[in-house]
């Protein structure tokens, strides 16, 4: 109890200091989520502002971006542009400091770590805090990597990622529900990769809605990545899907196709078979986020090398549909065929279809656990198998 008072009153002095609004922590109903027999869940850090997507470092400090934005403070909006630094200083599996490394950023959705830099994904700007564990109550001014990308905010957060190849991935997403600015403007809808210095960018796969999160198969070096399906389409379609990148230039079917099914808008004169089909059709509107391929020990071994999958959850289902996501699954494979789709933990939508939580990016930890960071709670769970 004493280590919690302290760590809600660090985030509480660190975020008053600094301008921020403080986000008043509410009681998180852990009893309500569900898991498989064996697991637990807990609170690993608490008291934050939009948690979004999360990288560690390889000394254990865990970095999280957000997606709020200046402009909504300016609306009476908290929480604007927060990029935070979390350590565990004692090892017992909670945070003992949160620090906020910079405020009102554009959007600083996406976070990766690599030879010792945080690279932060603003909407329009990749950006480097250099040497950055050495400075984390004195962070440096940024570098800019590169500023390129497009300004629209509509999809314009990103995830971000290092991959097998050293280059980063940078996804934009499409500026719209449904449109084809393939030809004014390739980069949208597409998964990008560039060099770490913002040298040779170039898009590595298109038609692709909006990406919001991806990983590479720790056995084949391919990249895998989640995609949101359009909405106005009924409540029931279409799915969002998981799909597998093996090499660069492959086209996923936006906006002429969904999972295999012409769009009513785009889709005359297309045929699907002209594009690449999904690994795997998730649920309709689920938002599925954030995901990682599960490389611990912990869990039990029919989890090895299987995906997990944070679903962030439909905003506009009909009533009478009721809500799908706000919960995590699992995609099983065999190979390259994803065999089977399954929840994992439940319990963050209630039985009114009122959400109290919302998941949004997975990470797994040194130690095979599993860290969940919600951005409705406010806070970052950990799942484990103590079983």
């Amino acid at each position: 109890m004493l280590k919690s008072i302290t760590a809600a009153l660090s985030i509480a002095f660190a975020l008053a200091s600094g301008g921020v609004p403080v986000l008043a922590q509410q009681a998180v109903p852990l009893d309500r989520i569900s898991l498989p027999q064996g697991f637990d869940i807990e609170i690993y850090a608490e008291g934050l502002v939009n948690p979004r997507s999360m990288t560690l470092s390889p000394n254990g400090t865990l970095f999280v971006g957000t997606r709020m934005n200046p402009q909504r403070i300016a609306q009476g909006e908290p929480g604007g542009g927060v990029l935070y630094a979390i350590q565990d200083r004692d090892g017992d599996q909670r945070a003992d400091e949160v620090i906020v490394l910079a405020q009102g950023l554009n959007v600083p959705n996406g976070v990766a770590f690599h030879d010792g830099d945080l690279y932060v994904a603003e909407i329009s700007r990749i950006l480097r805090y250099d040497d950055i564990e050495s400075r984390l109550n004195d962070p440096p001014e940024p570098v800019v990597v590169s500023d390129v990308f497009p300004t629209d905010w509509l999809h314009g957060w990103k995830f971000i990622a290092f991959g097998p190849d050293g280059k980063l991935y940078v996804p934009v997403g499409a500026p719209c529900n449904v449109c084809d600015r393939s030809e004014d403007e390739p980069r949208y809808a597409s998964i990008m990769r560039m060099n770490a210095d913002g040298s040779d960018l170039e898009v590595f796969a298109s038609g692709i809605r909006n990406s919001v999160g991806f990983d590479w198969h720790p056995q084949t070096n391919e990249l895998w990545f989640t995609s949101n399906g359009r909405d106005g389409w009924g409540d029931n379609r279409p799915p969002d899907t998981l799909n597998r990148a093996p090499r660069a230039g492959m086209h996923f079917g936006y906006p002429y196709c969904h999972a295999g099914e012409p769009d009513p808008d785009f889709g005359e004169g297309r045929s699907c078979d002209d594009y690449t089909l999904p690994a795997r059709n998730l649920g309709p509107h689920v938002a599925a986020l954030g995901f990682r391929f599960y490389t611990g020990t912990m869990f039990p071994a029919e989890y090895r090398n299987q995906i997990i999958i944070a679903e962030h959850g439909s905003w506009n289902r009909s009533p009478e549909a009721g809500h799908t996501g706000h919960r995590l699954t699992v995609v099983k494979l065999e190979g390259n065929e994803a065999v089977a789709y399954e929840p994992f933990a439940e319990g963050w939508l209630g039985s009114d279809n009122t959400a109290w939580g919302r998941p949004v990016d997975v990470l797994v930890m040194p130690d095979g656990a599993v860290l969940v960071s919600d951005d409705v709670a406010g806070v970052i769970y950990r799942i484990s198998y103590p079983g």
